[in-house]
């Protein structure tokens, strides 16, 4: 089986010996910890450890994974319940402002705005609030499953309450375990945990799996961050990625607007939406949206787990308010294995910024 570093993306500094020591078996050898045995094997690891992280610099930087935040403590902000439908919710907010608002039912996350009250996220107008369906809208998760398959569209992480345990003013996170309603559908030992942070010039985000069963049991996933993002106009848009002199030129694609989906290689740099998209963009990460209407462009910086982006518009869908957002979706598109105690994560950050950064600094 493949190891557990092997399948978790970057840690932060204070995680990383968090989630080392809970999957590194204890160095003991003739009942000494500091055998020379064992600093070697402790050398080894350390110096294996640096050069994973030496190969994958941080994107932005990270707020402690889940595991580390479960001893954080803080006030915590009220539980709300909308009026509209009946689904829980809390505010985050930062001291400067900066605002998110995530519902427990899917633990989606349907707002977030910027220190100027600027909005990036978006709920379209067909959405149901009452728990009747998903929501459509926000950053909705797709787990276990991505698109059509074995079981429900999207899997079932999106149509279901999750519990919070850890709540302070500006960071949540949920957690999602099995269930009778689950089990009927995909009946495998999970634990998920995604936190929300708000921070002084971001939203973070962190999705974390682990297969809680035993060592030789084994599943695999998929997942994804439907994120649907708040815009001027379609006409006032264009999308690009981080690598301002590539951006999507020359990638692959799976267009999924034809039947059957056809396998293409992108001809422009940035996208214009003036069609409707329905396009996996395979090993691209870190795009950002450009909003002549708003002035600002947000960067959705993304790292670990998340190796692929989908480009999603119903282009003149009026009852989905298609004019009105474009999803922009962080997706781990071929299926992860993992074994039991094996755990994956990844990250990703939505970072407004200028309009004029055609040329962004993509590591901070």
């Amino acid at each position: 089986a493949p190891s557990a570093a092997a399948l978790r993306g970057p840690l932060s500094g204070e995680a990383a010996p968090a989630l080392m020591a809970a999957h590194t078996p204890g160095l003991t050898h003739a009942g000494s910890p500091w055998t020379p045995v064992a600093v070697c094997a402790l050398l080894v690891g350390a110096v294996g450890y640096a050069w994973n992280r030496m190969q994958q610099p941080l994107i932005h930087p990270p707020s402690p994974t889940p595991i580390a935040m479960a001893a954080a403590t803080g006030t915590q902000p009220e539980v709300k319940v909308d009026p509209n439908g009946g689904l829980k919710y809390v505010d985050l907010v930062h001291p400067n402002g900066s605002s998110a608002k995530v519902y427990l039912y899917g633990a989606d996350v349907t707002s977030y705005k910027d220190k100027d009250g600027t909005e990036f996220i978006a709920v379209r107008p067909d959405a149901v609030m009452d728990g009747s369906k998903p929501i459509s809208g926000g950053l909705s998760h797709c787990f276990p499953q991505f698109g059509p398959g074995a079981i429900q569209q999207h899997g079932f992480a999106r149509n279901v309450e999750w519990s919070i345990v850890q709540l302070t003013e500006t960071s949540a996170i949920f957690e999602l375990l099995p269930s009778d309603y689950t089990r009927a559908m995909w009946d495998k030992p999970f634990r998920c945990l995604f936190q929300v942070t708000v921070t002084q010039g971001s939203l973070d985000t962190e999705l974390f799996v682990q297969n809680t069963g035993d060592s030789d049991a084994s599943f695999d996933f998929q997942a994804a961050l439907h994120s649907y993002i708040d815009i001027t106009s379609c006409h006032k848009v264009n999308i690009g990625t981080s690598a301002a002199d590539q951006g999507f030129k020359r990638f692959t694609y799976i267009d999924r607007t034809v039947d059957p989906p056809e396998e293409k290689v992108e001809g422009v740099k940035e996208l214009r939406l003036n069609k409707p998209y329905d396009r996996i963009y395979r090993n691209l990460t870190n795009p950002i949206v450009f909003d002549g209407g708003k002035g600002k462009a947000l960067r959705i910086e993304e790292q670990g787990g998340w190796k692929d982006v989908v480009i999603w518009n119903p282009y003149g869908n009026e009852s989905m308010g298609y004019d009105k957002f474009v999803c922009v979706e962080s997706v781990a598109y071929d299926p992860v294995k993992l074994y039991g105690g094996q755990s994956w994560s990844a990250r990703m950050a939505l970072v407004p910024d200028t309009l004029n950064m055609r040329h962004p600094t993509r590591y901070r």
